[in-house]
């Protein structure tokens, strides 16, 4: 099995919570031993920013669990491999190796200061989640009362990041913010950790048009085992709801762009769910639902790595347009 996912925060629980325990033990739901079995492993481990940090402390703790990240090269060497393009993932993704992606949850990391995207895609930042649940300078999270759209550094950051080749991701967002994002964004955008709102109507959720929104510009939209945005009762959420919002999500023509965004280490997890090692158990379910083999491998690895590859071309394509024009 391969398998490609769009959000953990298991690095920050380690970094914060767990003492700076290894990746290797990992935390609740994710370890490098317990994924160790996955023939190819490229996982998206987000730095996550507290709502109540701006500025220079957003800045210490972002730096702080960047290092926390980086470290973990060293102290899982051979299992863990930091990467900045497909091609990277390509070279590490392997059986008992993990190909990560550094993404940043809440654009508080930024302070206010365009140029620090830049200084974030210098330290091998491929993704950054606008907001968290409430407002930061970028604009509004989609918990923030009579939230408003992207504020005008906000659209700014999504240029900037077009330019760059680091992905736009709408999760969390709120649905003005959203539509912000779409009217400017020329590269593939992502919800990475988003379920269907039709089918369970949390704010967290996108609407059926939001996901087409995205399908149109060739993104992706990873789902979220999060109880709560998997089934109106929470506690009756169990691993048939991953696939029922998958299920939804191909028949709005999602067959390229819907993918896996566990959300391990940052929120329960659904009956049937222990964590990474059920990954397998998922796989099969599908198989055992009549899903093609070809569908099921896009759902677990191919439609995220393919986005990540569009997001790229996309940064290429740009910068050498704009190098021609000059």
């Amino acid at each position: 099995m391969r398998f490609f996912d769009m959000h953990c925060d298991t690095a920050t629980e380690c970094a914060f919570n767990f003492g700076g325990r290894s990746l290797s033990e990992g935390a609740f739901h994710l370890s490098l031993k317990r994924g160790a079995y996955i023939d190819s492993w490229a996982q998206v481990f987000a730095v996550f920013i507290p709502d109540e940090l701006r500025g220079q402390s957003a800045i210490d703790y972002y730096e702080r669990a960047r290092d926390y990240i980086y470290s973990q090269q060293k102290v899982c060497e051979g299992k863990f491999y930091l990467c900045k393009s497909t091609e990277d993932i390509d070279k590490y993704a392997g059986k008992g190796r993990c190909a990560a992606i550094l993404s940043v949850e809440g654009g508080a990391a930024l302070a206010g200061d365009i140029s620090r995207v830049e200084a974030l895609h210098n330290d091998g930042v491929r993704l950054i989640t606008l907001t968290w649940n409430g407002p930061n300078e970028l604009g509004d999270g989609n918990m923030t009362e009579n939230a408003g759209g992207l504020t005008a550094f906000g659209k700014d950051v999504v240029a900037k990041m077009n330019e760059l080749g680091m992905a736009v991701d709408v999760s969390h967002l709120s649905d003005k913010g959203f539509y912000d994002v779409a009217e400017i964004t020329k590269a593939p955008i992502t919800a990475s950790h988003s379920c269907s709102r039709r089918l369970c109507k949390h704010s967290r959720n996108l609407t059926d048009e939001m996901f087409c929104v995205i399908r149109d510009t060739k993104g992706a939209v990873g789902i979220n085992f999060c109880t709560k945005f998997l089934h109106e009762d929470e506690y009756a959420a169990d691993m048939t709801d991953i696939l029922r919002h998958t299920e939804y999500y191909l028949s709005l023509g999602g067959d390229n762009t819907v993918c896996i965004g566990s959300d391990f280490d940052g929120t329960d997890m659904p009956k049937g769910v222990t964590g990474v090692e059920s990954m397998g158990e998922l796989y099969e379910l599908f198989l055992r639902h009549n899903y093609s083999e070809d569908t099921v491998r896009k759902i677990f690895w191919d439609n995220a790595y393919s986005f990540w590859g569009r997001v790229t071309d996309f940064s290429r394509a740009i910068n050498k347009s704009t190098n021609l024009k000059g």
